[in-house]
């Protein structure tokens, strides 16, 4: 008659020895060769610690109608701007040149948040006047929500200049983000919510550009125009404007950010899970050999592994 198993459960068998024996020792020796080896192979083979992480986020960019013009006419020390700040094109005198200004903001996703940017400046020029540099400088309101907040005030900074003259420049480029540190994983962070202009300053250095752009860049965070290859049009007809058209777009940003407590130990959790899980099944074996095979004297105590329900 053939017989077949109809069930089958595992008999767990002690090994006891008293306290004082080499066996005691050997298990405590299994033991510290199981857990401390891994620990000290996860931190050494780097990465242990997160110390930093980065996430993706579309900011919350508006464009802040602020804007100051430069453009230099070829002749020693002459120019003509223009600003949006009243006491900077009082001290421009005959330099002064108000332009036609026109500004759209668009989102193209509807997701609430401005994708970009369509500006179109048209300056005019006397007859006798040529453009062959320009200095734009444009102000933004950025905002970061998805861990830090982060609300700040920023600029793009367009220059261009040439040995020809021209009658329009055309600017299509991004708004990026540019970080010195990461960020904290969480806060309120407004220290940059002021402006890079100190429009209430009658005097002329607070507009000098050298002077904004150094202070701005002592920021650890800044935004600045990405645009690889800005267009200059040359010939312009007599008593034509000079154009200025830009498309400034407001990409998605990678942010740089120091983790928090639990993300760093879930990080380094892993890691020590990883080859711990190593170590286990390797000493495990061992141990088994050694007590099966009475390499080290204890005493066998059989127990059968009993299911409650």
């Amino acid at each position: 008659m053939a017989f077949y198993e109809v069930y089958s459960h595992p008999a767990v068998i002690r090994y006891r020895a008293s306290v004082w024996t080499r066996a005691t020792l050997f298990v405590v020796m299994v033991f510290c060769l199981t857990y401390i080896p891994p620990l000290l192979v996860a931190y050494r083979s780097q990465g242990f610690w997160l110390k930093r992480s980065t996430y993706e986020e579309q900011p919350a960019v508006q464009f802040q109608y602020q804007m100051l013009m430069i453009g230099a006419t070829g002749t020693a020390g002459q120019f003509v701007a223009w600003s949006t700040f009243p006491n900077f094109n009082r001290l421009l005198g005959s330099n002064l040149r108000i332009p036609s200004v026109s500004v759209q903001e668009e989102d193209g996703n509807q997701d609430g948040k401005a994708d970009r940017l369509r500006l179109q400046l048209a300056v005019p020029l006397r007859a006798e006047e040529q453009i062959y540099s320009i200095q734009l400088l444009l102000t933004f309101s950025y905002q970061l929500f998805r861990m830090p907040t982060v609300v700040m005030q920023s600029l793009a900074f367009i220059q261009h200049s040439s040995s020809v003259p021209g009658s329009q420049l055309f600017i299509s480029g991004d708004l990026r983000l540019h970080q010195q540190i990461p960020l904290p994983h969480r806060g309120l962070h407004t220290a940059y919510n002021v402006s890079v202009v100190d429009t209430g300053s009658p005097f002329a250095n607070a507009y000098d550009l050298a002077n904004i752009i150094r202070s701005y860049q002592a920021r650890n965070l800044t935004t600045y125009l990405s645009c690889p290859a800005p267009v200059w049009i040359v010939g312009r007809a007599v008593n034509a404007p000079f154009q200025i058209n830009a498309e400034i777009r407001y990409p998605l940003e990678t942010i740089s950010y120091r983790p928090g407590f639990w993300e760093v130990i879930k990080f380094a959790w892993i890691q020590y899970v990883s080859v711990l899980l190593v170590f286990l099944w390797l000493f495990n074996r061992i141990q088994t050999f050694v007590f099966q095979n009475q390499v080290l004297p204890t005493v066998p105590v059989p127990l059968l592994k009993t299911h409650t329900s």
